[in-house]
């Protein structure tokens, strides 16, 4: 294999990590909630919010540091909605849910076209985020041909995705914290007859699931490099999000590898070409396919995943036993 050839793999290789990144906050965000025991179909909705402040203000503030910690507290105030809803007044998760994706995306819409109108603010004019959010090559481990570019030259939001991964994973699996968690949303009345606060472990996993997921969000933006247009930053990755919690068996870190399969199917649609230039003899069959197929291709993969997944056998199903069902603490 000639190094233009190499070239080509790894970067493709690289871009299934780039667009695994947003996909894995949102499903480690919605893991998070949906352990709870609450829904949350609010998901895009709340990525848009958490994109369009924490972009907002981190430019202003020329800070990536700041533009995540308001992106993750923009979704967490979501989150704090929907609680309220959900929890406090019982309220359909379900309808509730996509209120909240039409407010978020309403609310995403408004202050971004009422700011362009104004004074939008260009990424590249903030030094230090454009900086923050530039590749870091992890020395000797990027040097790994082909797998290095893919794995270890991404810039501090890729890792810190992956470590939140990992770190809800051991919280949900190890805790004592995670183990009342999931109590709570296998069976909320068992876990309140015991003194689980189940009210209060609701509203605090929901908003930090719901700020995850704007941290997802901010990534998006930014790696669009702010081009505010028409179309939202997320572009159905909330709803892919909800499919691959599935996918990932409600697992934080089988959610790694679950993204990384849309990621490379998302790929396909920017790189397929250069695959196909690159390597005509196997992969020319990628130039004929269709634009159109490589843009719909992430949500075909969706819905056969959520085929697939709703075959699987119940026992094996880490969904929990009170997904999506209010609690009424006087029908205990």
């Amino acid at each position: 294999m000639n190094i233009d050839k190499v070239n080509v793999v790894s970067t493709f290789l690289h871009n299934v990590v780039v667009y695994n990144i947003p996909l894995l906050y949102g499903t480690v965000g919605e893991i998070l909630v949906e352990k709870s025991g609450s829904l949350n179909l609010g998901v895009e909705g709340i990525m848009a919010v958490g994109a369009m402040f924490g972009y907002i203000v981190g430019c202003y503030a020329n800070s990536l540091v700041v533009g995540i910690l308001v992106a993750f507290l923009a979704a967490a105030l979501c989150g704090l909605l929907f609680a309220a809803l959900t929890v406090s007044l019982q309220a359909n998760q379900n309808i509730t849910g996509l209120t909240i994706t039409t407010f978020g995306l309403g609310v995403y819409f408004f202050v971004g076209n009422g700011l362009k109108a104004i004074s939008w603010p260009a990424m590249n004019d903030a030094a230090a985020v454009k900086a923050g959010f530039a590749s870091l090559n992890i020395p000797l481990l990027s040097k790994i041909p082909v797998v290095g570019a893919m794995l270890f030259t991404h810039n501090i939001m890729v890792y810190l995705g992956v470590a939140i991964a990992l770190l809800v994973w051991w919280y949900l699996k190890f805790t004592h914290s995670g183990l009342r968690l999931r109590s709570v949303g296998e069976n909320p009345g068992a876990a309140d007859s015991v003194g689980i606060n189940v009210k209060r472990m609701k509203f605090i996993h929901i908003m930090i699931g719901c700020g995850i997921m704007g941290i997802g969000g901010y990534y998006m933006g930014l790696n669009m490099n702010g081009s505010f247009s028409s179309s939202c930053w997320i572009n159905g990755y909330g709803w892919i999000a909800v499919a691959l919690v599935i996918f990932a068996n409600w697992n934080a870190a089988l959610a790694i590898l679950g993204t990384l399969v849309f990621g490379f199917f998302n790929t396909l649609r920017v790189s397929g070409t250069s695959l196909a230039m690159a390597f005509p003899g196997s992969l020319g069959w990628l130039a004929d396919i269709p634009s159109q197929l490589y843009q719909a291709l992430p949500f075909i993969i969706t819905a056969v995943v959520l085929i697939v997944t709703s075959i699987r056998k119940k026992e094996n199903s880490g969904q929990p036993a009170g997904l999506g069902s209010n609690y009424f603490r006087e029908e205990r």
